[in-house]
């Protein structure tokens, strides 16, 4: 099949079958684009169109997102994870003022300088919103593209992207480039699915090899195992006479950079060891402390265990909601702070406390 023919076949199923509707395709500047893509990054699209929509109403331009606090830009980003896509988005619209003049760049050089956009992004980016000619590959890409032309490996190793790379290049099309692009990537979502269950609906499933030889499921080649270790946390849901629940910032990089959390204590938390440790690191005096039901946090390349300890100050700093890395949270009466998602679930878990104690 040649290039024009695929980039055919994919444009004409796309008119009747692709996704027309989604709220990033309604007006496709290119900070809309690029805000979708960095969402989208290994998160699928029902879950990121409700942020989409809340965290463009709040930030319709790239100067308002440029001057928001990045408490507020991680609080929107709230449960859609990996947190380090929001510090660069922010910090990227910050460059964008300050070396663009507030207006996304349209060079593709340009672009993918940007904290947290790599080369598919950037292409994407440029393709769909300006109809620039790049190609692209991202996820479903690779999957379509693995069994298409039958790559084996995994896409993960160099070699094997190198080659995807060489026929991402090959079939984009130097017409309709944007449409094209939105073909492939729907392509890879609805029916070149990792179960593969729909091979019969794609349109260049006569030219695709793995389909003729049956061996569909094969591609692309799955990452190799590993067995993810295991970590372990105390946090300490400390609540003052008010029930507010301390929190602290923590550090701008490293897992949930910038995020606030609760207190990590290492220590034992039975006996004297916890009281002496809030004492000594939190300037706080506690009665006695229980602990809750542990709770397993996955990340990519690791297992987090937490094991809440509930516990109530005595004599409480008096830090209550201001701008320090320390805060009395208002679980009930919650501002714009950016939280991890478990972070969020053993709130939620203190609030229900709170509210069988006042029954």
């Amino acid at each position: 099949m040649t290039p024009s023919s695929f980039a055919k076949r994919l444009l004409d199923w796309h008119r009747q079958h692709g996704r027309h509707d989604l709220p990033w395709q309604e007006d496709r500047t290119p900070y809309r684009v690029w805000l979708s893509e960095i969402m989208l990054q290994q998160t699928q699209v029902s879950t990121v169109i409700p942020y989409f929509i809340r965290f463009t109403e709040r930030f319709p331009t790239i100067k308002q997102l440029a001057q928001a606090e990045q408490d507020e830009v991680l609080h929107l980003w709230t449960g859609l994870g990996y947190y380090a896509r929001a510090r660069n988005l922010h910090k990227a619209a910050q460059l964008i003022c300050e070396n663009h003049r507030g207006h996304f760049p349209t060079h593709y050089d340009d672009v993918l300088a940007l904290p947290g956009i790599g080369r598919s992004t950037a292409g994407a980016i440029l393709a769909q919103s300006l109809g620039q000619r790049h190609a692209i590959l991202d996820g479903n890409v690779k999957r379509v593209l693995s069994r298409f032309f039958a790559i084996a490996g995994w896409p993960g190793k160099r070699d094997i992207e190198n080659q995807l790379w060489e026929q991402a290049e090959h079939l984009t099309p130097d017409q309709e480039v944007a449409s094209y692009t939105q073909a492939i990537m729907d392509l890879g979502a609805t029916v070149c699915t990792r179960i593969a269950k729909s091979c019969e609906q794609c349109p260049v499933n006569t030219d695709c090899t793995a389909y003729r030889e049956n061996t569909v499921q094969d591609y692309p080649s799955p990452r190799p195992k590993k067995t993810l270790p295991v970590r372990s946390s105390v946090m300490l849901l400390l609540r003052d006479h008010n029930n507010h629940v301390m929190l602290k910032k923590r550090p701008p990089t490293g897992i949930w950079g910038g995020l606030w959390s609760f207190p990590e204590a290492n220590c034992n938390t039975d006996g004297q060891a916890l009281h002496k440790w809030c004492a000594d690191n939190l300037a706080v005096e506690i009665d006695s402390a229980c602990t809750g039901t542990p709770l397993r946090h996955t990340f990519s390349h690791f297992h987090l265990d937490i094991t809440p300890v509930y516990a109530r100050a005595i004599n409480p700093a008096q830090q209550v909601m201001e701008h320090t890395d320390t805060v009395w949270y208002n679980t009930l009466e919650p501002d714009a702070r950016g939280l991890a998602a478990p972070v969020q679930k053993l709130l939620d878990t203190h609030n229900e406390i709170i509210a069988g104690e006042t029954l």
